[in-house]
């Protein structure tokens, strides 16, 4: 079996997930807006030799029939919450190897200054940036909030190709490598390696210089997570690290070939896109053990949160509808894949599966080797390169991993024995490539090699 990769899976906010467990007496994520807290994940993740923090993000705000449901407030749901590219910069000031990846709306932000800000991070970090590329802000409010037009969906993936572009001129065209030399007797940049970009897209257009110069990636490691059609070819051609929800050995395959196909079908390798899947566990003594705690977990939250949880991500106040009122009957422009993922099932299953761990992966409850046995027949018969892993309770679910599971994960050689050093594109695609490789849609941005 190979290497496995892993991540963890982080929100600067109270709850993650769609679901409100804060009032649990083991969970901390209620000083998510404390520096202490996020010293505390950086430390411990480093300690772990996890090869990076996923750090979620938001700009919306769950909305039923044009209101907010003060169970927002009250259970800490939706807001507030911080921007994760500042929590991210707390973490690389308090590591050295971990990567720390940010999630980012092309929906939302303008990729010039979007390009410097990512720049920035991946030169203070020594490489260990990535982005988590998303194409909505997960609310129709998040549009009203910055008061732009919503997109269609299979629009946006059309728009995020364009701003691709834009930030690819910017990051691997703009600065050749080698163009500071810092010669205080000579200079301080080579300007036959400075270059003026160029975009007229549909959607963005740019001219002039970049404002940073290149990095030690060059471009982020690119996360993706888009389970549609549209989401999975977008992902072909321009991910490296692509998300699928948890599920059965057999969905999960179908997910892996079908992401592999997809970079085949644009040019690159299939192992060019590493494929992660989303993992929770509840790890006990003994069976029953785990049990016990996922039910005090359960316990913590208010039934009330998943109507109010699920009209956040999808746009559906699923209140209107009766509980027998299949799935298949219900449409949104928003996040379809929380609408794909419950086909076959009726209202009131969804709400019943929200409450349990709404858009995060359902548990594994079990002892450490039984855990250690899901994570290895998952990698093994769905083809996965890694797992992101999504704390119940934080931080005890993630220590119960570190100090349980993972040794088991690395006595069966299918996790690294830790001290991996480089960037965190060298940790996820393997040493001696720091930067994206020519197949990549990105390369096509770079100038010609200058002359010596």
């Amino acid at each position: 079996m190979k290497q496995l990769r892993f991540g963890l899976f982080e929100n600067a906010q109270a709850n993650d997930s769609g679901t409100a467990t804060w009032r649990h007496p083991d969970n901390r994520r209620d000083q998510f807006d404390t520096l202490a807290y996020w010293r505390d994940i950086a430390r411990m993740s480093e300690e772990a030799d996890f090869d990076f923090v996923f750090l979620a993000d938001a700009w919306g705000w769950a909305d039923v029939n044009g209101q907010r449901p003060e169970i927002c407030s009250v259970e800490g749901l939706d807001l507030p919450r911080l921007d994760p590219t500042i929590v991210g910069a707390a973490m690389v000031a308090e590591t050295d190897r971990l990567g720390v990846v940010m999630t980012g709306s092309i929906l939302l932000e303008q990729p010039y200054a979007f390009a410097r800000r990512m720049a920035s991070l991946d030169q203070l970090s020594g490489g260990r940036i990535g982005w988590n590329v998303v194409t909505t802000g997960t609310a129709e409010t998040a549009v009203q909030a910055f008061g732009v037009p919503m997109v269609p969906h299979d629009e946006r993936y059309r728009m995020a190709d364009d701003f691709m572009q834009v930030v690819y001129k910017l990051w691997e065209g703009a600065w050749e490598p080698g163009a500071l030399e810092r010669d205080k007797q000579g200079r301080f940049a080579d300007p036959t390696k400075v270059h003026r970009i160029a975009h007229d897209g549909p959607y963005f257009r740019s001219h002039g210089y970049g404002n940073t110069a290149y990095t030690p990636q060059g471009t982020p490691v690119l996360f993706q997570a888009g389970a549609s059609p549209a989401g999975r070819a977008f992902g072909g051609r321009h991910g490296e690290c692509m998300f699928v929800g948890s599920g059965s050995a057999e969905q999960l395959g179908e997910h892996s070939r079908a992401i592999r196909a997809e970079a085949a079908a644009s040019g690159r390798s299939a192992d060019d896109v590493k494929v992660m899947s989303a993992f929770a566990c509840v790890v006990g003594r003994t069976i029953e053990d785990a049990r016990r705690k996922y039910e005090r977990v359960l316990d913590s939250q208010d039934p009330g949160v998943a109507v109010a949880s699920y009209a956040w991500f999808t746009g559906l106040d699923l209140s209107s509808y009766a509980p027998e009122t299949p799935m298949t009957e219900l449409h949104t422009e928003l996040s379809q894949t929380q609408v794909a993922r419950f086909a076959g099932q009726t209202v009131g299953d969804v709400l019943k599966d929200w409450h349990a761990h709404g858009v995060g992966a359902r548990p594994v409850i079990g002892t450490p080797e039984d855990v250690a046995d899901v994570i290895c027949d998952l990698a093994d018969r769905a083809d996965l390169d890694g797992f992101l892993l999504s704390p119940v309770i934080q931080p005890g679910s993630t220590l119960d991993f570190i100090e349980h599971v993972l040794p088991i994960l690395r006595e069966r050689g299918v996790a690294s024995p830790g001290g991996d050093e480089g960037t965190l594109r060298e940790r996820l695609m393997g040493k001696g490539s720091p930067t994206l490789g020519d197949r990549h849609p990105a390369a096509a941005a770079r100038p010609a090699v200058s002359a010596a």
